[in-house]
């Protein structure tokens, strides 16, 4: 969410708000998390890192490699002025910070921004210079694996995981 509510928190609010389709976007990667979010009311995930770090994304391998690095609390949540997007932290992100930090308008960040920030960074590769935007759950994802093995992967876990679930017994 826009103020960093997170994905489990808002699927209910927005459940209860509306009879509409909802799909559910944010720090989803596994079966499990999907099974997760089925239960608070979603009827669909979109899984935008997981799928970004297959082989088949057109994100360059500088940049997926990089993504596959990445620790808890390498990310940041910024650019809220302009349009809210996590960040790796790199140059880039760091003059973000400093603008933001000393108040910058929406149309001042705009213009550090420029066109082709995010181009430069996901598809060209530029660590340093390039908007580098992805989710948290990068953190735990740890190899670049082709789109259909993902896929696969996710409906085991999601499968294993509601079987699971109606077996135990909850107090």
């Amino acid at each position: 969410g826009r103020e960093e509510s997170t994905t489990l928190t808002l699927i209910p609010q927005v459940r209860a708000a509306t009879e509409l389709p909802l799909i559910a976007a944010g720090g989803i990667a596994t079966g499990a998390a999907m099974a997760a979010v089925f239960a608070l009311g979603a009827e669909g995930v979109q899984m935008g890192t997981r799928f970004a770090l297959t082989e088949e994304s057109s994100a360059s391998e500088e940049f997926k490699q990089h993504c596959i690095g990445l620790n808890e609390g390498d990310t940041f949540l910024s650019l809220k002025k302009v349009s809210p997007t996590r960040l790796v932290k790199n140059d880039f992100f760091l003059q973000v910070q400093e603008l933001e930090e000393q108040g910058a308008t929406a149309d001042e960040l705009r213009v550090l921004l420029g066109r082709g920030r995010a181009k430069k960074g996901i598809f060209e590769g530029d660590l340093n210079e390039g908007e580098l935007e992805i989710g948290q759950i990068a953190s735990h994802i740890r190899e670049i694996l082709p789109a259909g093995e993902v896929v696969r992967h996710i409906m085991e876990e999601y499968h294993q995981t509601l079987q699971r679930l109606s077996g135990e017994t909850f107090v």
